[in-house]
């Protein structure tokens, strides 16, 4: 009788888009308050280093043995922030793919078809689910990937903070598809404005949850925590500092080609945390990585999770 393979909840291969034109992104700037100009620096020099954080950060993954899909980003349409995949594509263990609908127009232009249908060449998936229509509707209507959402799969539950960026329609309709509740809320970031993604401020790990919980509006707080604490997982929970100032809750958990768990996190964020959070977090990973990427966290307000899109290879009949 063959033995049935245990289901994969962190994969151990991701998806990074390299830039070739990386820089401050005046569209996004109105929704997403993370983002800073450097104005000492020149657009060759932020993308300059934005390049260099990114290789290193690629052959971080690599010596920890993480498989890495590197795409380069096209010279021929303007996106400086296409170094975030995972805003326009997420792959799920059911054979499906789902493009996604975006708020900033130069972001639109990061969805690329030709990476597509190389991981459907690549592993084999089955369907392709485009939601991307939304941003015709009137009003238009947006869900950027697993920015907008944090997904627990194995208590197949959506994490989503509402926002301009994140509609509770688009939202449904991605639930029905993978058959996950929907847990919606507000939280706010440092000037009260609405957290624009969820995975700024939280992190759901094979063991544990990492969340910025009074980032989250006082009416939704207990609704959530009672959710998070019924997952039966360990809970880290991050001050509204290390969320708003050293994106602490923008970490994703993978495993190696080992099967060890690696929690992969900016150098800021690791650096933010106390000695008792780090005791928690080792306690349930193998490995621990936190990758210097100032000028990408400075410039492009996204982080190290930001910049991961996993890939889980379809586990098909």
């Amino acid at each position: 009788m063959q033995k049935m393979k245990p289901p994969v909840y962190s994969p151990n291969t991701v998806l990074m888009v390299k830039p070739v034109q990386f820089g401050f992104n005046e569209e996004a700037f109105i929704t997403n308050k993370f983002q800073q100009n450097i104005d000492s620096l020149s657009q060759n020099e932020v993308q300059e280093k934005a390049l260099q954080e990114f290789n290193l950060f690629v052959e971080k993954l690599k010596e920890l043995k993480v498989n890495v899909l590197v795409y380069n980003d096209s010279k021929e349409t303007f996106t400086p922030d296409s170094i975030f995949p995972n805003n326009w594509i997420s792959t799920h263990s059911n054979g499906m793919i789902f493009t996604y609908p975006m708020l900033v127009k130069n972001r639109q232009l990061e969805r690329r078809k030709d990476i597509v249908l190389d991981l459907f060449s690549r592993f084999g998936f089955s369907y392709l689910i485009e939601l991307e229509d939304y941003e015709d509707a009137k009003p238009p209507k947006y869900l950027e990937g697993t920015g907008s959402m944090v997904l627990d799969h194995q208590k197949r539950i959506i994490y989503a903070v509402i926002s301009p960026r994140t509609d509770k329609n688009v939202l449904a309709e991605f639930a029905r598809h993978v058959r996950y509740k929907v847990v919606s809320f507000t939280a706010y970031g440092a000037q009260k404005e609405k957290v624009y993604h969820t995975n700024v401020m939280m992190c759901v790990g094979e063991k544990y949850i990492i969340i910025g919980e009074n980032t989250i509006a006082e009416e939704d707080r207990e609704r959530v925590m009672e959710t998070v604490r019924k997952a039966n997982k360990a809970v880290i929970e991050l001050t509204n500092k290390q969320v708003y100032e050293y994106f602490a809750g923008n970490m994703l958990q993978l495993r190696n080609n080992d099967d060890e768990t690696v929690l992969v996190m900016s150098e800021a964020a690791y650096n933010s945390l106390t000695k008792e959070q780090l005791k928690k977090l080792n306690k349930h990973n193998d490995h621990l990585l936190g990758v210097a990427i100032p000028t990408i966290e400075t410039v492009g307000g996204g982080s190290a999770r930001c910049m991961l899109a996993e890939v889980y290879q379809p586990e098909l009949d």
